[in-house]
């Protein structure tokens, strides 16, 4: 069998939409709520509850990754920002689908109970990490807690905190000349240290299963290093709550090993501007437009070339 050296990615909260699990493989979706005692709703007033989303979107990334593998395909380097992570463990064959499931739903729940109201994420884009850094600093404090966060690319990055402490780093870089200044749909203040207590509890969820050698390469959130080690797996799924997601850095490496194709899973193309600067034409599929039938087909004659 000829195999394209493909890379994977799949993207984390910020993105996701009613309907989403509409093309789910009913028999999965019916074992995960099975396994987990929860009823998938999958409307946008569900989606603001964590673990509803959460859970949603490692559903969606799964069932699509076991199509695709049951295609006879597979990825050379996965790379899952934030919650993706662990569709990109899984994908690497590191997490065992039922253990990924219950590890995503109390990981949701950790982070919903820890800061149920008035925290979250926001973006900026036009400025540099740089330049955005004194803006935080101006801003945070015991009270008002804001921090850097996800590097996406040269001149995007998100912050984390409280979110009255996010509207004024916001206003200000709107005033330094920042092109989008906003919040993002994601309501828990992640990859900040705020989550310190949450990653400690989900690292005694995670040591009682098994994190596997992955059998590709994995792109990790905090370091945005490839790595073939279970423990680094494992570190990364623990630690990427409390660190920046260092995607640009991901992408990069990723260059490195000169993919053939890029697929990118559900949900959004969060990640365009970022791989065509990188990338350039490099043939893509994007599981947000394309079924996942038609992308086995483009795989498979791809793959005949």
């Amino acid at each position: 069998m000829v195999f394209l050296r493909a890379l994977w990615l799949f993207p984390g909260q910020g993105n996701q939409f009613a309907g989403m699990l509409a093309h789910v493989t009913s028999e999965l979706k019916e074992h995960v709520e099975q396994l987990l005692g929860l009823k998938l709703v999958d409307t946008a007033e569900g989606y603001h509850d964590s673990v509803q989303l959460q859970v949603s979107i490692a559903l969606v990334q799964v069932d699509q990754i076991n199509q695709l593998i049951a295609a006879e395909n597979k990825p050379d380097l996965v790379a899952g920002h934030s919650l993706g992570a662990f569709a990109a463990a899984y994908a690497a064959g590191s997490i065992k689908q039922d253990d990924l499931f219950r590890v995503v739903k109390h990981r949701a729940s950790l982070m919903q109970n820890a800061y149920p109201s008035g925290y979250g994420m926001g973006v900026v884009a036009g400025l540099t990490r740089r330049q955005l850094a004194p803006l935080v600093a101006q801003i945070n404090s015991p009270a008002s807690p804001v921090f850097l966060s996800n590097q996406n690319a040269a001149n995007q990055t998100c912050i984390s905190g409280k979110l009255t402490a996010i509207d004024q780093v916001l206003q200000l870089a709107k005033q330094s000349g920042a092109v989008i200044a906003q919040r993002l749909r994601v309501p828990v203040p992640s990859h900040s240290p705020l989550m310190q207590k949450v990653a400690e509890q989900l690292e005694q969820e995670i040591a009682q299963i098994t994190i596997a050698k992955p059998h590709c390469r994995y792109l990790t959130n905090y370091s945005g290093r490839s790595v073939r080690q279970a423990k680094f797996v494992a570190t990364d799924l623990i630690n990427n709550l409390i660190y920046p997601v260092y995607f640009e850095d991901m992408i990069n490496v990723a260059r490195d090993y000169q993919p053939e194709v890029i697929v990118n899973f559900v949900p959004g193309t969060p990640f365009t501007t970022i791989l065509h600067q990188t990338f350039g034409g490099l043939r893509q599929i994007n599981l947000n437009q394309t079924s996942v039938a038609d992308a086995i087909y483009l795989l498979n004659k791809w793959k005949k070339r």
